[in-house]
């Protein structure tokens, strides 16, 4: 497996396991939302209701947020290399690397550290079709780009 593939499939990972985790929220508070009876204490019950309610709309925002992310994935093509920096692109600068993908945050592979970011972040944005030996300035520093695969 090449490095590209290694981080695109981490990538994968990370919104896989991000899914489940919003299923699982998702599915949980439907149960509360069934067994929750009116009792006595009406108020109580209520705000019980509009707290599951206010749950079940985050997660339905992280849920498009998902699905957005897997959008992206779905459009990088691992096998595609360029001189410019673009979706899928890793990206190495004299202070970090970088996976232009999703923001899945820190990833190593093979003892090296990478930063998945979306091209939509402030530094993706930045990096977005650079060309070896160009700089970018992020949060006062420059950085150098020395390679782009």
């Amino acid at each position: 497996m090449n490095l590209k593939e290694a981080l695109y499939n981490n990538c994968k990972e990370f919104v896989e396991k991000r899914l489940q985790n919003v299923e699982e929220v998702i599915s949980s508070n439907q149960k509360a939302l069934q067994t929750e009876t009116k009792s006595s204490a009406g108020d109580k019950h209520e705000t019980g209701r509009a707290m599951l309610q206010l749950e079940m709309e985050k997660a339905g925002q992280q849920l498009a947020g998902i699905t957005q992310m897997k959008e992206i994935l779905a459009k990088i093509d691992i096998s595609k290399t360029s001189k410019n920096a673009h979706l899928g692109s890793i990206v190495y600068t004299d202070k970090a690397n970088y996976f232009l993908s999703i923001s899945a945050g820190h990833l190593t592979i093979e003892n090296t550290n990478y930063f998945a970011v979306s091209v939509s972040s402030p530094i993706g944005k930045l990096l977005l079709g650079k060309q070896k030996g160009e700089t970018i300035s992020f949060n006062g520093n420059v950085f150098k780009i020395l390679e782009i695969a």
